[in-house]
């Protein structure tokens, strides 16, 4: 048998190729392979895009400085974590170098189980398949751009003087929040109020914030995001003092109400018909500014706007 020489140009080409390829993402396991999340996290051998698998059992949030996908395997629980200034209890808390972040498939039992670092823009993460039990602010998205949050399930919320909140799309910065996706949530059940809670705010199942409060920045454009198809059926165990509107676009103290920074967003294809106020809008023409259509059960009101709890 006759065997052709194979041209050296055609192994230069391939030893080249070889070089050029980016190395595999490796999969890290807790506890086999770290004990904790946060020390698989920290170590110089998890790189950006690695998979951390969690689980099964209870487990400790982490301070997320890279960028992986935490997976929770076996009914993974994230039942404590740091802390966050408030002394409420962080399930993740994402800063610089986080962005392209995935949480998925983990229970949380936590206060507050997704935030964005004070000031920290994080992009593109990914907040998917997990069930949040009782969080006083379930996912907070302060900032960021790209997220994608869906197939949630919410099983109650609380309050602690603010928060009741589920999910929060929003800015305090002056900064631009855009192409967000919030779809194919299920935020239901009770919302409790704190023994003397202070009042004088909604809880909410999905707000669009800027928060202008005591002389905060705002946002300079919330625009282009979308929230369609969740499901929201939550009450108040204590509507006298804090009451629930399923959905809020919120200008919390814009000091220029007539310039929206809330605009060109989507909301549509929501069932919002377990939550007795609907839709709630402040200022009460931000309609004009926004797409909102044929969302199950819609009325409109003009409820307190909710307290959220900033980073």
């Amino acid at each position: 048998m006759n065997l052709r020489p194979r041209p050296l140009g055609f192994v230069i080409l391939m030893t080249s190729l070889s070089f050029s390829l980016p190395a595999a993402a490796a999969d890290w396991s807790v506890p086999r392979d770290f004990a904790t999340i946060q020390a698989a996290i920290d170590s110089p051998d998890v790189a950006d895009g690695d998979r951390i698998l969690v689980g099964p059992g209870s487990f400790a949030g982490a301070l997320v400085t890279k960028s992986v996908h935490i997976q929770g395997v076996g009914r993974a629980v994230i039942s404590s974590g740091p802390l966050h200034p408030s002394g409420l209890v962080l399930g993740f808390r994402l800063f610089n170098g986080s962005g392209g972040t995935t949480i998925s498939h983990l229970r949380f039992t936590v206060d507050l189980p997704v935030i964005n670092a004070t000031f920290h823009k994080v992009d593109d993460v990914t907040v998917t398949q997990n069930t949040l039990v009782n969080p006083v602010q379930g996912i907070s998205n302060w900032l960021g751009s790209g997220w994608e949050i869906t197939q949630n399930e919410f099983a109650d919320l609380r309050t602690r003087c603010g928060g009741g909140i589920a999910i929060l799309v929003g800015d305090y910065t002056g900064g631009v929040v855009t192409d967000n996706v919030v779809s194919h949530n299920r935020i239901s059940g009770t919302v409790h109020v704190s023994p003397g809670d202070c009042g004088g705010y909604s809880a909410t199942g999905i707000v669009i914030y800027a928060d202008f409060r005591w002389g905060a920045p705002g946002a300079l454009h919330i625009a282009h995001n979308r929230v369609v198809k969740n499901h929201i059926a939550l009450t108040s165990d204590t509507p006298s003092v804090v009451d629930v509107v399923a959905l809020e676009l919120t200008e919390a103290e814009d000091p220029d109400p007539l310039t929206h920074v809330i605009h060109d967003n989507a909301v549509g294809f929501n069932d919002l018909r377990g939550t007795t106020l609907q839709i709630a809008l402040t200022p009460s023409d931000l309609d004009t500014a926004n797409a909102l259509s044929r969302n199950l059960g819609e009325n409109r009101g003009h409820g307190l706007h909710p307290r959220a709890l900033l980073d």
